[in-house]
């Protein structure tokens, strides 16, 4: 064993030392977390792997984390790795930047909310870490996204939208559509 590379244990603190390593060279209000979804590596228990594999994601709520994401995940990676004598190759797709409301066109949603429905209609809520493609448009036009609340009135339960026991109230299709008419009438008169 002292003559080859134990790519079981390098695989293993890349696991566990990677997302330490570059949480702690970003901004840690930007929110970057790296999670790994799938560790592989050999097939006996007795045989030392020739390759191990590890796949995961990157989300962050800025957008400069975003961008310097990549670079910080590699280096990461590499450095780990070459502890071990392990050698990296690294194939880093990225993913959807994080979705940073425009603040004017923020206010413009929610002054439309409260136009038609009344203050108790907005709810402000945390910035999510999930992938939203959304975000893109946001790169090249000023913009908010907005989140519908789609529990039916007076439901407690509450249920994710990736669960198999989610149930959407479709008459929030309706609110939203008052939502961006009201918006569009405001931002008319103005």
């Amino acid at each position: 064993p002292h003559l080859t590379t134990d790519l079981v244990t390098a695989a293993a603190r890349v696991a566990t030392d990677v997302p330490a390593l570059v949480a702690r060279r970003v901004d840690s209000r930007s929110g970057l977390a790296l999670t790994w979804g799938r560790i592989e590596s050999g097939h006996a228990p007795n045989v030392i792997p020739q390759h191990a594999e590890l796949a995961g994601t990157v989300r962050c709520l800025d957008l400069d984390a975003w961008r310097q994401a990549p670079d910080l995940v590699m280096g990461a990676i590499d450095e780990i790795a070459n502890l071990y004598r392990a050698k990296s190759e690294i194939t880093y797709v990225r993913g959807v930047p994080p979705v940073v409301n425009e603040v004017t066109s923020t206010e413009l949603l929610q002054a439309a909310m409260v136009a038609r429905r009344g203050t108790d209609a907005v709810e402000g809520t945390e910035q999510s870490l999930g992938g939203e493609d959304f975000s893109w448009y946001l790169e090249h036009v000023p913009g908010a996204m907005a989140r519908l609340g789609v529990r039916p009135p007076g439901e407690r339960t509450i249920r994710d939208l990736h669960q198999g026991d989610f149930d959407v109230d479709e008459h929030a299709i309706t609110v939203g559509v008052e939502m961006f008419t009201a918006a569009a009438l405001i931002d008319a008169v103005q």
